[in-house]
């Protein structure tokens, strides 16, 4: 099973300014960070996308790239790519050149997105949610299929035998997952494409999430899929320390962006109940010491039958200092009883 690690490049409020702290420190950071990452054999880097204050990375790809010249194994990925308001053959050409830039490293993990910042920016109409998405991820896959691209729908122009530049490594073809958030309809899609699949999981009891996984399982073999090649991740919120008061403390970090977040989505404040009942042996956070993490990550790899596991480390901003502790153990510790 592989693991990784995701970002979204949280960036937390300065209390001498009461503004969010500069994006540039955060984004140089994250750089340091993946260093570790390739350094301590971690595989995969997955770097989300926000267009909101409080998220430093609105261009995951950009990010990626340079994160390509300072690597040398670790696999690059977005984490989500906002398919359904981005543009398909933009999308492939940035991924293809980081491919090409990281000797074949590139992966794309699309999603619907579960924040909305994206759609009013870029001028696309929220009531053609699930059609954009739909036909973005069709145009997207015949791209990454085919060198020259006839296709045609209905709320993007045709494409006439137009060609596509530059084409990835492996045959032009770059590696394509969908990640979900739960719905079943979404889980059906990446099925019937046969598209590996991840599953967020960042609240309730992971073992809720069994049954969507078995139907992936069932519906990808009835679409005619081999099993050989199924791939199936989870992505939690994830935090390693073996220091009790660090992981006691960070309830404070992870508090405030979970609130940030709620304020605009109609939740009540985060309680340090639902910190502690997270981090339990069947809540959905991975916080805790490296031997915690790590059982945690194997129960889960037993019951989903995982192929990788994504730890999403960076809410609320911890520290860059506790950060690179947290990556080092990951790395080492947590991996060590994981592999």
């Amino acid at each position: 099973m592989e693991l990784g690690i995701g970002m979204f490049g949280d960036l937390s409020i300065d209390s001498k300014t009461g503004k969010y702290r500069n994006a540039s420190d955060k984004l140089n950071e994250i750089l340091e960070q993946v260093v570790l990452m390739d350094q301590t054999g971690i595989d995969v880097f997955a770097m989300g996308e926000h267009h909101r204050a409080d998220y430093a990375v609105s261009s995951p790809e950009i990010l990626l790239a340079a994160a390509s010249s300072v690597t040398k194994t670790i696999k690059l990925a977005s984490g989500v790519t906002v398919l359904s308001s981005s543009e398909p053959v933009k999308v492939y050409e940035d991924f293809a050149t980081l491919d090409l830039l990281s000797k074949g490293r590139a992966e794309i993990v699309v999603g619907r997105g579960s924040f909305i910042e994206s759609f009013p920016l870029y001028g696309y109409d929220l009531s053609n949610y699930n059609q954009l998405f739909e036909e973005k991820l069709d145009l997207l896959l015949k791209i990454n299929a085919e060198e020259n691209v006839t296709w045609t729908g209905q709320l993007r122009a045709p494409m006439h035998n137009q060609t596509v530049y530059p084409r990835a490594t492996k045959d032009g073809k770059l590696p394509i997952w969908i990640a979900v958030g739960g719905t079943p309809e979404s889980v059906l899609r990446a099925a019937k494409l046969g598209l590996p699949l991840i599953v967020a999981i960042i609240g309730g009891m992971p073992l809720q999430f069994k049954a969507l996984i078995v139907f992936y399982k069932e519906e990808y073999l009835k679409a005619g899929h081999p099993e050989s090649e199924m791939q199936i991740a989870i992505h939690s919120h994830t935090f390693v320390s073996d220091n009790p008061q660090v992981i006691e403390n960070y309830f404070e970090t992870y508090k405030s962006q979970m609130d940030r977040i709620g304020a605009s989505r109609g939740w009540a404040p985060y309680t340090k109940m639902q910190y502690d009942g997270g981090r339990s042996k069947d809540g959905a956070l991975f916080i805790g010491n490296a031997e915690e993490v790590a059982e945690k990550i194997n129960r889960m790899k037993e019951v989903f039958g995982l192929t990788r596991f994504l730890g999403h480390m960076d809410i609320g901003d911890p520290s860059h200092d506790i950060m690179m502790k947290s990556i080092e153990l990951f790395g080492t510790k947590v991996a060590e009883q994981v592999k």
